[in-house]
């Protein structure tokens, strides 16, 4: 087997569907699916993989799944579900920014050309824009809050909530408070990328608000990465959704 017309390895992609992926291996497709990005924004999602512990997120997604990719950037979690091997059968994300998503509509290109159907579609949204009203087998919402001011936090993982389907998975990771040096160096980092003052929530809170609305945790993780640190929550909503708890 040699590559495929995404420029992706269909040996790696076999491995990938059977092993268990490292950063390394996800960090070799994120290089494949943005080679035609602009150079500073190749160079992010190549190495991002490094940064983000993708490989812990990527299991929670079932197969045939319709996801939601709130805040998704330059996309690289959809194209990563594709390029891995998961068979999904949409993904649509939305992002504020103009820059990432005509890189991440980019690569839903190469990802198209590569399955053979139009897989991923992204959307750029003004904040105050109606999201993509769903409902969804997934909602992933991933380094999203700690962009969000803190009064509109609670409202933001409401909306992701009433997206995610009955049966349906949400997948929350967002950036440690603890240790301080930790989200510190995390804080430097999106001063200089983003250039922006984010505001961490409590992961305990988040839990609480997302509880609210009616789910329930599955798994609740934490990952260190270089001198990073991530919190994860994944839930499930109830066939038959329980009715929200008072907060």
């Amino acid at each position: 087997m040699g590559s495929n017309e995404a420029g992706i390895d269909a040996r790696q992609v076999a491995t990938l569907r059977t092993g268990t992926l490292t950063a390394r291996d996800l960090a070799g497709l994120s290089r494949d699916l943005y080679a035609g990005a602009a150079p500073l924004m190749r160079t992010l999602q190549r190495w991002r993989p490094y940064i983000c512990p993708f490989e812990d997120l990527l299991p929670f997604v079932p197969g045939n799944a319709t996801v939601l990719d709130v805040g998704c950037g330059s996309g690289l979690f959809l194209g990563l579900l594709v390029a891995s091997g998961h068979d999904i059968a949409s993904g649509v994300g939305f992002d504020v920014s103009p820059a990432a998503i005509d890189a991440a509509q980019r690569m839903a290109r190469v990802v198209e050309r590569r399955e053979g159907r139009a897989v991923l579609a992204f959307h750029r949204l003004d904040v105050a824009a109606p999201w993509p009203a769903g409902p969804f087998d997934v909602v992933a919402i991933i380094d999203v809050i700690h962009h969000v001011p803190p009064g509109q936090q609670s409202s933001v993982l409401e909306a992701a909530s009433s997206r995610v389907a009955a049966g349906g998975v949400l997948i929350y990771k967002d950036m440690c408070r603890r240790p301080l040096w930790r989200a510190g160096m995390n804080r430097l980092h999106d001063l200089v990328l983003a250039r922006q003052w984010i505001h961490y929530l409590p992961i305990d809170e988040a839990e609480r608000c997302l509880c609210a609305t009616g789910l329930r945790v599955r798994h609740r993780a934490t990952a260190n990465r270089l001198w990073y640190g991530h919190e994860l929550l994944v839930f499930d909503k109830p066939e038959r959704a329980a009715a929200p708890s008072a907060v």
